[in-house]
């Protein structure tokens, strides 16, 4: 299983999967994409709160425990504990803090963990649950350190818990799909200077490889442009300078 887990982690694997088997019917594809060893990123989006309980038992079942970038909020109290005594990795949203996070998880792939980025960095705000555009962090890390960087896909947790709603119906159980598919070739980019639009380009690539796998999944079309996840933002920002 890749690096050795130890007592905490297997602990917290116990705790979340009675409710992954409760709440889901799983259908798991994919992961003989997950290296067998060595580093790599898993690029994964992101649609309900639920929807981390659920993949992290996928990459563990495909025998490479998953280390999460997570918000920094998470890390308080019994559950912050928990995390950290499993190697999951804080990120703060402030610039120094963010870069204290990416030096975390190259580390972590250097080690030979399988680390997870949620490359939009928020839940998806998009109406129609499309993936958004992604911030340049995983995209760094990959360039960084080289690595395998794994694209996935999962739908179904936010038919269960919707961004920013309310829980649905338990039974009948509702079904999650994850689909990991071949890794992104980022190999174009590695000799040339880790610039912003290098960045971007990067970034652009590993979220265009994420969304045509949750096109499989749906069976639809994507829209042709990801929604800009700053739009919220932006829109917000206008409507105060109108005020």
């Amino acid at each position: 299983m890749g690096p050795k887990v130890g007592f905490w982690y297997r602990f917290a694997v116990m705790l979340g999967k009675p409710p992954v088997i409760l709440l889901f019917q799983r259908d798991w594809r994919g992961a003989s994409n997950i290296p067998a060893d060595g580093g790599f990123i898993a690029a994964v989006n992101h649609n309900s709160y639920l929807d981390p309980l659920a993949y992290g038992q996928f990459q563990y079942k495909a025998r490479r425990p998953p280390r999460f970038l997570a918000k920094e909020s998470l890390f308080t109290g019994p559950v912050g504990r928990l995390l950290r005594a499993t190697g999951q990795i804080p990120v703060s949203r402030s610039g120094a803090d963010a870069m204290t996070a990416l030096r975390a998880a190259v580390e972590a792939v250097e080690r030979g963990d399988g680390v997870v980025f949620y490359p939009e960095g928020t839940l998806t705000r998009d109406p129609g649950m499309w993936p958004m555009s992604g911030r340049t962090g995983t995209a760094r890390v990959a360039l960084m350190t080289k690595c395998p960087v794994i694209p996935v896909a999962q739908w179904g947790a936010n038919v269960l818990l919707p961004p920013y709603g309310k829980m649905g119906r338990i039974f009948p159980r509702t079904r999650h799909t994850v689909l990991a598919g071949p890794p992104v070739d980022l190999s174009r980019f590695y000799d040339r200077e880790m610039t912003p639009e290098v960045l971007r380009e990067a970034t652009e690539e590993i979220m265009k490889a994420i969304t045509g796998l949750l096109a499989e999944i749906r069976g639809e079309t994507a829209p042709p442009t990801p929604r800009d996840r700053n739009k919220r933002v932006a829109e917000s920002a206008a409507a105060a300078s109108h005020d």
